[in-house]
């Protein structure tokens, strides 16, 4: 589909909007289209319809009275796109960053995104949450529909709540799951709200952990599974391990890692600090340690030829950057920095240094949420850490609609649990609210088990774990959070 590239100016230049249709399955009971969208931003949605459909009956249901809409929001996969040059960067530091080589991390960061937003400024520019709801909008009117309804997950939910807030008259049913803050535009307060949280989830993991001490050693009361980890987390940071089969050196960083932990992963995470307690120096790496990190088998193997990119990082860039209010400025982000590992001394490691836009020379373009038509459901994730769950009341009152609860630790898990799933469904088949609750996914729940014992892992994804998504400094076993493109602690 064509679409201007900016919509101040609908008669110059054009980009293409790459979308599928899976046609409702029984026409004759047709309630419309279902677009949908799998967050980000920078991630591909060209394929999600078919990843859902074939993910469960219960997600197929979905299919049945709807045409579902796949699409690729601009700048990403076959829709028209723009990859700034691939730049090397520097290994982050064994043992956590001084003033001095954050310094120097930041001006080679800096320099990069200045380079990359001054190499296509016009199409970079209009990269922005805003634009992909005017597409979305254009694709509501090339299927002729009139109203049209959505699901969408973390970055998906900031763009329904700004479709909606723009299109309200053209909304039937929504569906937003681990909504991201009605602040999301400021990077600063999420990176802060996402660490806090999981500090919370180690807390929570602590007094597991006490309550195991006869398996697992590491203490009898939270207070004192607190200090073994903590002790673990500054003797890495003093001596990192080198492990002769581990290609990069486990300081601190990867402690906080393993205390980052959702509870599906919490009995592979206890095994490894009972590990990393006796491990040696230079000699083999124990086997949990390598089921996390890896050994020399290298990268996994590219995607067939002609598929659809799963993200794209300059996107994901733009649209962050083009909407961040935050400071740029080196000062602010190393104050945070040791503020927030101050503030998280367990977690903080892989949480208290966030994605800066420092060096983006466009200029910032914000949106605004407003409450809107049509029926709107939202849903959140009791102890996630990527959105956390205060989140989506915050957004309920921004925009209204109705707070569904899944009580798990999983970044959008909703439509890859059966039970869960099954609400989504009978929503979009009714248009009936629901503001009960689900599990969500769980440690018992076969998936998990089939993936711990060593089987192909059927989990949704998403750990949750440390920042979330967006350009940074990286960080040796840092995964993203999104639950489409990433996978859990492990996998």
């Amino acid at each position: 589909m064509s679409v201007p590239l900016n919509y101040r100016e609908p008669g110059g230049r054009r980009i293409t909007i790459a979308l599928t249709r899976l046609r409702a399955v029984d026409p004759a009971h047709r309630l419309g289209s279902l677009a949908m969208n799998p967050g980000g931003p920078g991630g591909s949605g060209y394929l999600m319809p078919s990843h859902l459909v074939l993910t469960s009956e219960t997600d197929a249901r979905l299919n049945e009275r709807y045409d579902l809409i796949g699409f690729d929001p601009r700048g990403v996969g076959y829709s028209t796109s723009y990859d700034c040059p691939a730049t090397g960067r520097d290994e982050p530091p064994v043992g956590r960053w001084t003033r001095a080589a954050l310094k120097q991390a930041y001006d080679a960061f800096a320099k990069q995104a200045a380079e990359c937003s001054a190499g296509n400024p016009a199409f970079l520019s209009q990269l922005t949450t805003a634009n992909a709801a005017r597409d979305l909008d254009r694709i509501r009117r090339a299927l002729g529909e009139p109203r049209m309804s959505y699901f969408g997950a973390s970055w998906g939910t900031q763009l329904g709540a700004v479709y909606r807030s723009m299109f309200p008259d053209t909304i039937d049913r929504m569906w937003l799951d681990s909504v991201v803050s009605p602040r999301a535009y400021d990077l600063a307060y999420r990176f802060d709200a996402s660490a806090r949280a999981t500090e919370q989830v180690f807390t929570l993991f602590s007094g597991w952990l006490a309550a195991r001490d006869g398996a697992y050693g590491l203490g009898d009361t939270p207070a004192k599974v607190r200090a073994t980890v903590l002790a673990l987390r500054e003797g890495a940071d003093a001596h990192p391990w080198r492990f002769s089969d581990v290609p990069i050196p486990l300081d601190g960083s990867f402690i906080s890692y393993v205390a980052s932990a959702p509870n599906v992963d919490w009995e592979l995470a206890a095994r490894i600090l009972v590990a990393m307690r006796t491990a040696v120096d230079g000699g083999p790496a124990p086997q949990p340690v390598r089921d996390v990190v890896g050994g020399p088998d290298g990268p996994p193997p590219a995607p067939p030829a002609g598929a659809p990119e799963r993200g794209n990082d300059t996107a994901g860039q733009a649209y962050l950057c083009n909407e961040d209010t935050s400071s740029r400025n080196f000062e602010p982000l190393w104050r945070e920095y040791r503020r927030n590992l101050d503030r998280n001394p367990v977690t903080g490691d892989v949480t208290a240094l966030r994605p800066t836009c420092a060096g983006w020379t466009l200029p910032v373009q914000s949106f605004q949420l407003r409450r809107g038509g049509g029926s709107l459901q939202l849903s959140g994730h009791r102890y996630e850490t990527s959105t956390p769950y205060p989140w989506v009341w915050q957004m309920r009152d921004t925009i209204g609609g109705q707070v569904f609860t899944v009580d798990d630790f999983i970044h959008g898990s909703l439509p890859f649990v059966p039970d869960c799933a099954r609400h989504l469904a009978d929503y979009f088949d009714t248009g009936n609210r629901d503001g009960g609750s689900c599990a969500g996914l769980q440690p018992e729940d076969p998936a998990v088990r089939a993936g711990a014992a060593g089987q192909p892992d059927a989990r949704a994804g998403g750990r949750g774990l440390g920042s979330p998504d967006g350009p940074g400094f990286g960080g040796a076993y840092r995964l993203q959070p999104e639950p489409w493109v990433s996978p859990p602690l492990g996998r």
